[in-house]
């Protein structure tokens, strides 16, 4: 315990915890403190003034990030015929029907997006208290429910992030590594607020997008200036 106190003090040293950071500061101090011994994931945690527990203020969304995530994603098709054998040949991970239905209900869930055709849905809906609470259910209105399984694949392979508001209001998502250049990190950061920002729910009064901040996995969080976002804030 003490070795993990005297952790968190020294990358905080230099760290003011109530001063707003322009974007290109704070993603330079997060990756300056993520020092464990992998390649840490920088996430970004958006503080949103909305009510998600009316209809009028969910906000939900997909963005393809330009650099990618630099995560392996494992991705899951429910498909049949020509349509499972184009996920294949697109590059998904598990592709299937009834079976594939039956794994996930055994607890078998090795993959960390799912999509289905719209045929498929049936079969899929009976999956819903399974995938839904994991934020896995395919969805028209991310993309993952679609006829063109090939585009969607390759969209979940190369960097595509799904975010929804928590019931604080609240948006978390990885994107990026560490290892990832400043300016892939700029550009990742802010095509993903960019998103959140087009996604504004009609119910949406006031400040929108209240607070920011970016963090590795295992670092600090730093507050983040909401005005510095913009790409014409640099």
């Amino acid at each position: 315990m003490a070795k993990i106190a005297k952790r968190l003090q020294k990358l905080r040293e230099g760290l003011d915890p109530d001063k707003l950071y322009g974007l290109d500061e704070a993603v330079k101090m997060v990756k300056e403190r993520a020092t464990a011994k992998f390649d840490e994931t920088i996430e970004v945690a958006l503080n949103l003034g909305v009510d998600p527990r009316h209809a009028d203020q969910m906000v939900r969304g997909v963005v393809n990030l330009p650099n990618g995530t630099g995560r392996t994603v494992r991705v899951a098709v429910f498909a049949r015929g020509p349509k499972a054998d184009e996920a294949t040949k697109a590059g998904a991970d598990i592709v299937g029907a009834e079976d594939l239905v039956e794994q996930v209900q055994a607890g078998n869930i090795n993959f960390d997006r799912c999509i289905a055709t719209p045929d498929m849905m049936g079969l899929v809906g009976r999956l819903g208290k399974v995938l839904g609470p994991r934020g896995l259910m395919p969805n028209p209105r991310v993309g993952t429910v679609t006829m063109d399984v090939s585009q969607a694949v390759k969209d979940a392979k190369g960097g595509a992030v799904e975010f929804r508001v928590e019931k604080a209001g609240i948006i978390q998502a990885g994107v990026g590594k560490a290892s990832f250049s400043d300016e892939a990190l700029l550009q990742n950061i802010r095509a993903f607020t960019d998103a959140v920002n087009r996604a504004r729910p009609s119910g949406a009064k006031g400040t929108y997008m209240k607070r920011v901040a970016v963090s590795s996995t295992q670092g600090v969080g730093v507050r983040v200036d909401t005005s510095s976002l913009s790409a014409t804030a640099e």
